[in-house]
Formats: structure tokens, sequence, C-alpha cells
């Protein structure tokens, strides 16, 4: 059995360490009710902004189509994982490099023999782990998510679409965790560059019950001009809004789990201590009526 000192030892050690985990249990809970407020509000505009960016283009001619939704040949692939810049946060980092690998090796397998697949990373984890794994990262921008609002992804989302535009990437996909609640985040690929005019993301049955006769002024190819390049960089905003907010929630369950942990383990540790602390004094008066005995005697 452990001397007393070792388990006292231990029991400042765990509580120490519950503190912390409870001290970041409380500030991801705090992040998580701002950020899920904002993920929720964004997404109706966001979805109804890809909806009639959809209704705006899916009948137009193909030589009037914007340049962001042209289809090419799988040539170039740009691949963005977006996880945090800290760790303690479960598997929420793992899973996004797990997909991230698979994509890379399975989908882009040729891409990827030809020299043809970057990543560009947004987190620090993820840029770690893709360089140690020794894939062709170009760059990390983890300080979009140090300073995560609108203004700021702006400038990010205006280089991918300048990229595509450019010729350098024939495809661009973000992975990523969708939030849906505090407990549970969904890994998602998301081709973000070209677009689908055809978008996959509503129901076939839903979209011809819902045709709206648009009357378009100054004309359409115009307004279409100026909605793709709005929806696209909110787009980019919502999917590292998505993932922060899935992080946060991540991080909570995760530093939940490990302050019940400590606590349990501290309650071993108590029992362990008042153990041992009855053996010692036990033993203390055994050896003194053994003593007083010998002398007795």
């Amino acid at each position: 059995m452990a001397n007393l000192k070792e388990v006292r030892t231990r029991i400042e050690s765990v509580n120490s360490t519950m503190q912390i985990t409870s001290a970041m249990k409380m500030v991801s809970a705090s992040k998580l009710r701002k950020f899920q407020n904002a993920i929720t509000a964004l997404r109706p505009y966001a979805d109804n902004l890809n909806k009639l960016m959809h209704d705006v283009s899916s009948d137009m001619d193909t030589s009037a189509k914007s340049v962001f939704a042209e289809m090419r040949q799988s040539g170039k692939i740009l691949v963005v994982p977006v996880t945090s810049n800290k760790g303690l946060c479960g598997v929420f980092n793992a899973i996004v490099i797990k997909e991230t690998e698979r994509l890379i090796k399975e989908d882009f397998k040729q891409q990827l023999e030809e020299g043809n697949v970057d990543v560009l990373c947004i987190g620090s984890k993820a840029d770690e782990m893709m360089k140690a794994r020794k894939y062709h990262v170009i760059g990390n921008e983890s300080n979009l998510l140090d300073s995560l609002t609108y203004d700021n992804v702006v400038p990010f989302a205006e280089r991918l679409m300048n990229d595509f535009k450019e010729r350098k990437y024939d495809r661009i996909i973000f992975v990523y965790n969708q939030f849906k609640n505090a407990g549970t985040q969904i890994l998602v690929h998301e081709q973000f560059l070209p677009i689908a005019v055809e978008n996959e993301n509503y129901d076939e049955k839903e979209m011809k019950t819902e045709e709206v006769d648009y009357i378009f002024q100054p004309n359409r190819e115009d307004i279409l001009n100026e909605l793709i390049p709005k929806s696209l960089k909110l787009q980019v905003y919502k999917i590292l809004l998505d993932s922060f907010t899935s992080e946060q929630g991540a991080r909570m369950v995760s530093m939940t789990k490990a302050t019940d942990n400590a606590m349990e383990l501290l309650k071993e540790l108590n029992i362990t201590y008042n153990k041992t602390r009855q053996s010692s004094i036990t033993n203390e008066i055994v050896e003194i009526v053994s003593g007083a005995n010998a002398l007795n005697g």
C-alpha cells in the first residue's frame, strides 16, 4: 500500500488538474453559447442566398454563367482541412485529418501521384499533422480562428476565388466539422469551387413547388455576378463558424468528461488515503501497546 505522502501528492495533482479542466469547460461553454447563436442566425440567410443564386442561374445559357461555375477536368486540386489551434477537444481534429487523407488517397489518387494536390490548412493542428504525413502543405491560415469575423474571412475567400478564376486550381474542397449540437458534430467534405449550379442541397420536388417568377433589374447576368461572389464569401465564413462552434462543443464535452473522471479518481484516492492513514494509526497504537507491555513485563 502507498504511503501517506505519495497519496497526498496524487490527490493534490488530480485536484489541480480538475480545476484546470473545470475552468476550460466553463470557458468553452461560454464561447459555445455565443457562436451557437451566431451560426443559428446565419444559416437561414446563407441557405436562402444559395437558393436564390440557384434559382437565378438554373435556366441561364451556359455561356452566360459565371466563371465560378465552370466545370473543368480534374487537374490541380486544393484541399482545405479546418481544425483547431488548440487540443483537448476529443477526436475533433483527428477525424478531419483522417477524412482529408482518405479524400486525397482515394478520391484524388491520380492527382496525388501527379503532384497535383495542395493542402492549405486552417488551424495549427491540421498544419502539424499534414506536414508530419509529408503532404504538400502550402500554408496555414490559423490566424482566421483567432479573430473569427466576416470581415477577416473575406480576404481569404477572395484569395481562393482568384486562385480558381486564374486557373491555379481546378477544384477546391473544404473538410470540416459541421455543428449540430453541443455533443454532435457532422464531418463534412464540401466542394467550394466550382459551384454546383444544380444545387444538391435542395430536394427536386421542393424546388418545383417553390418556383418563383423573378423580375430582374437591371438584368439577370449583373445580378448573378453580384450574388455569386457574395454567396461564396458567406459560404467560407459559415464553414469556419461551423467548425469553430463544433470545436467549442467538442472541448466542452471532453473537459466535462475529464472533470467527472477526476472527481471519481479523487474519491478513490481519498478512500485510499483514509485507509492508509487508519492503518498507520493502528500500527502506531500496536507499537505503543507492545512497548508498554514489554516495560510492564
